[in-house]
């Protein structure tokens, strides 16, 4: 099915997904409309780790996951927290998360995810030379450190997992990690560097797209919460708010943590949950990091941003329950030191943490994709930690699927009515 060249797109979803979407569509020449249900700069894209991440191959839903998972449970401190709730939602996707988490399922997954974070880098090196954008793109990769002799072993076991699918990874004795760390000591067993990661400055990323598109003349609708949808048999003719009604000829659903819900209003079933994480900053460091690095073991993430320090972490399941669990945040903190004994870190107050939801899908990949319920409809949505780092190539396949079809990479991998 072709669509004409100029259609009215509306966007639900306001985070890198939503506006990587309208910047693609934009360019291939259609109307577009972004809403979203609060102000842009308060969502999930905004103040992550800022990482983005070939080297991520392997999904979440993965052996060993779901005993590190009742272990971690437990514990409110912990990288890996399932907030204890009786809801029949959090059951299904538990019983699929457990249901994909073998090794059949990582070994099929490895090169669906690393094409498409692969198109996204292109995509980031493009959108970094052709000046539509500035977001502090480096191009330094990513250290995975660790501490003991287990998760050297497992590390050592991922490099090489990482090499077999073509993305370059080298383990690095402690002196070694320590030569890629001029200003600061590194105290660590060893790490694995993977040289085609990078970095940049989400914040800043997500405010130069809203101007651009704004200067473009893209509509954002701020504050514009989605009540329902007009419908006319098989197609969805209106995007309804509080404000009025929107007509459109093609709906894009890249809600985040909140498309199940927007998915409940089209009469489907999205299976998801939000995996909230915390994050916040050191101000003009002296002797910053150069390398963005994981903590291994701690389950937290160190980015350097300009003169700043970003560390974020852990991963709650938690719906859509935004309150920052300080208990949570005093895990990241007590970890940083003993990874960065010189780095000057103290418990932040809970107003300066930020925090956001990751829409985690059960099995690990993103959906992106027509649902077979409507004729116009388009998921993007469920990146789990990787939105920022498969923004770009999400945005670029939503826009090839209104034209016609996903030119640039195989899609059935995620079908947004996989579970259906």
């Amino acid at each position: 099915m072709t669509h004409r060249a100029s259609t009215r797109i509306g966007i639900v979803g306001g985070g890198i997904i939503g506006l990587s979407s309208a910047y693609y569509l934009h360019k291939a020449g259609h109307h577009v409309t972004l809403f979203d249900q609060t102000s842009i700069a308060d969502g999930c894209s905004f103040g992550n780790a800022g990482m983005i991440v070939p080297s991520h191959i392997i999904p979440l839903a993965q052996p060993g996951m779901i005993a590190k998972g009742m272990r971690w449970m437990l514990d409110s401190t912990s990288p890996f927290y399932v907030k204890p709730r009786l809801n029949i939602e959090l059951a299904r996707w538990g019983w699929l998360f457990y249901r994909h988490s073998t090794a059949k399922h990582v070994e099929y997954s490895i090169p669906v995810l690393r094409d498409i974070s692969l198109l996204s880098k292109t995509l980031y090196q493009d959108l970094a030379a052709n000046g539509d954008l500035d977001f502090e793109w480096q191009e330094r990769g990513l250290l995975m450190l660790y501490k003991t002799a287990s998760a050297e072993h497992e590390m050592a076991e991922e490099a090489s997992v990482a090499n077999r699918a073509g993305i370059d990874a080298q383990v690095l004795n402690g002196q070694q990690v320590q030569d890629l760390e001029p200003h600061t000591r590194v105290d660590v067993r060893g790490g694995v560097l993977y040289p085609g990661d990078a970095h940049l400055n989400p914040g800043e990323l997500i405010r130069s797209l809203v101007a651009y598109l704004r200067k473009q003349g893209v509509t954002i609708l701020e504050n514009h919460t989605v009540t329902g949808f007009g419908k006319q048999q098989s197609r969805i003719t209106s995007v309804q708010t509080p404000q009025g009604d929107f007509p459109i000829d093609e709906l894009i659903v890249a809600g985040g943590a909140w498309s199940p819900s927007l998915a409940r209003l089209l009469n489907m079933n999205l299976s998801m949950q939000g995996g909230k994480g915390y994050s916040f900053a050191l101000r003009n460091i002296k002797n910053n990091i150069r390398v963005p690095a994981i903590m291994l073991e701690a389950r937290a993430t160190a980015t350097p941003m300009g003169n700043d320090l970003r560390f974020a972490g852990t991963l709650e399941v938690a719906g859509t329950d935004m309150t920052v669990n300080m208990n949570r945040v005093r895990g990241i903190v007590q970890s940083i030191n003993k990874y960065y004994p010189d780095v000057p870190v103290t418990m932040p107050d809970v107003e300066v943490v930020w925090r956001g939801l990751r829409p985690c899908s059960p099995d690990g990949l993103p959906y992106i994709g027509r649902t077979k319920r409507f004729d116009n409809v388009i998921l993007a949505t469920g990146h789990g930690m990787m939105g920022l780092s498969l923004g770009p190539a999400t945005g670029k396949l939503v826009s090839e699927l209104v034209a016609g079809a996903a030119d640039s990479l195989e899609i059935t991998p995620f079908s947004p009515d996989r579970f259906a």
